[in-house]
């Protein structure tokens, strides 16, 4: 029961943190506009009808939508069928599993509302551009990085 309380506590503040974030930026910067932070980092007010990074983003079509909304719910059904196969005692895993869930549930809610998901956070360097993304793109790569870590680190203990 503990491992559910990490996973969706994890992720009911992530999703929290994430919409309060998008918040702020919808309520202070118009739309598809930003303001300079510094000499490589803008905060824009974006949207994006595909995945993290702009990824497959094409407003004019629709499958998008139902595709990652589908996709969420999926991704919601594997994390809890991982926590219910795991060690109750692998908090590192149980804690990768929240930050994919909290991360997923902050985009999920996007989509719910916008019909897409809101961007802000804005790097660039030079000539290099890197897409925009939000708090949820985050806590996807990094529950996704430890989750690989988790699993490489029960391969390495396998082996031995």
């Amino acid at each position: 029961m503990k491992r559910y309380l990490v996973i969706l506590g994890m992720a009911a503040l992530i999703a929290g943190a994430d919409q309060l974030t998008k918040k702020l930026v919808v309520d202070s910067i118009p739309l598809w506009s930003g303001l300079r932070v510094t000499d490589f980092f803008n905060m824009v007010h974006f949207r994006n009808s595909g995945a993290a990074f702009g990824l497959l983003n094409q407003p004019e079509t629709t499958w998008q939508f139902w595709f990652f909304m589908a996709a969420s719910i999926a991704a919601a059904g594997i994390i809890f069928y991982l926590a219910k196969t795991a060690d109750e005692k692998n908090r590192l895993l149980h804690s990768s599993l929240g930050f994919i869930l909290g991360g997923a549930a902050g985009n999920f809610i996007d989509r719910v509302r916008f019909r897409n998901v809101v961007d802000f956070l804005d790097f660039h360097l030079g000539g290099w551009h890197w897409p925009a993304f939000n708090l949820a793109d985050i806590s996807i790569c990094v529950g996704v990085g430890l989750l690989l870590l988790t699993l490489f680190a029960k391969e390495q203990k396998r082996k031995a």
